[in-house]
């Protein structure tokens, strides 16, 4: 029978855009817990609880069709509010990704927030304000947590040392039909000047246009690590997305939830990569991005000592509490 715990025993709050990113983080628990009452007026939320490396969990998902910055804003708060032992947030999805020169992305790859250049991990490229020479960006986001930073440097030391659990995790969700690869389908990157003829595949587009690209192993996995930038509005077009990105000094992928997050619920953004932020874009692709997506959370949390956690707790070390803020703005594995 699942255990009962208390509000203040979940010390993680991990955050989801999509119903199959929830599903794909439902699937790392190692424990479920049973439902906690909550005050319905503070707190609309409807939560996953249970236990990923011995951490206790909140898993939440933003309601169906809000997705946005400002929805996955007010979904934190109001989780901080129920859950007042959170000591550090994941916000782990889908994203899409920007192929470029210097950095070989591929669909089922994994692009990690890290502090890159002028930028802590997240930019919010919508964000600034008009002037006579063009638009000025303004304003900056907090990086992630030392705490997750450092674990994310013990991922990659220890995918050195060929001791990484991400491949097993990732093995062992996509055994689920929904959930694998082989449901994928082909990766085909487009040039970022063709845009999608229409249909919901790419059947029709001509194939003339397409990147070759040098083949890589069935299973292989490529973590990145560096700027992912967001907004409230899908990127959906491929010279957009790399003008943007040349704009930002090298931006690895799109998405658009996690800014109005990262300075009132500081925390690290992890996407699995489902396409190429262009026209091309389709679901197929989804739910193995958001597996191994989720399967990197899950890693993550294998390398944070519950007792740092606790030990963090009782020096006063947390997430900066419930305030007003205004943002302004499976193997060979390897690591980038």
């Amino acid at each position: 029978m699942p255990r009962q715990l208390r509000h203040e025993d979940y010390t993680v709050g991990w955050i989801c855009a999509l119903p199959v990113e929830m599903a794909a983080a439902q699937e790392m628990f190692d424990e479920e817990h049973t439902d906690l009452e909550r005050d319905p007026d503070d707190d609309e939320n409807l939560y996953a609880l249970g236990s990923i490396g011995g951490h206790n969990v909140a898993i939440v998902c933003l309601p169906a069709g809000r997705i946005s910055n400002n929805s996955a804003a007010t979904l934190a708060t109001q989780m901080r509010v129920t859950f007042k032992g959170i000591r550090f947030g994941l916000m782990v999805g889908i994203g899409g990704g920007v192929p470029s020169e210097e950095t070989d992305i591929r669909l089922g790859d994994i692009v990690v927030s890290k502090p890159h250049k002028v930028h802590g991990g997240v930019v919010q490229y919508d964000f600034g304000k008009s002037t006579p020479s063009g638009f000025e960006r303004t304003g900056s986001l907090t990086s992630p947590p030392q705490i997750l930073l450092n674990a994310v440097s013990t991922l990659q030391a220890n995918h050195y040392r060929n001791r990484s659990s991400l491949l097993p995790h990732i093995a062992t969700i996509t055994r689920q039909q929904h959930f694998a690869r082989t449901s994928a389908g082909p990766d085909i990157l487009f040039r970022a000047a063709y845009d999608h003829v229409g249909g919901e595949t790419c059947n029709k587009c001509d194939k003339q246009q397409t990147i070759q690209r040098e083949k890589r192993g069935s299973s292989e996995v490529v973590v990145h690590h560096g700027t992912i930038a967001s907004s409230n509005q899908v990127m959906k077009d491929g010279n957009t997305r790399d003008r943007l990105s040349l704009e930002l000094g090298g931006v690895l992928c799109f998405e658009t939830e996690a800014a109005r997050l990262m300075n009132s619920f500081p925390c690290l953004v992890i996407r699995g990569i489902c396409d190429y932020a262009d026209s091309h874009k389709n679901k197929k692709w989804q739910p193995y991005a958001a597996a191994a997506a989720a399967a990197y959370g899950k890693a993550l949390l294998s390398v944070i000592p519950t007792t740092e956690v606790a030990e963090r707790e009782t020096a006063g070390e947390s997430l900066p509490r419930t305030q007003s803020v205004e943002v302004q703005i499976p193997s060979p594995l390897h690591t980038m």
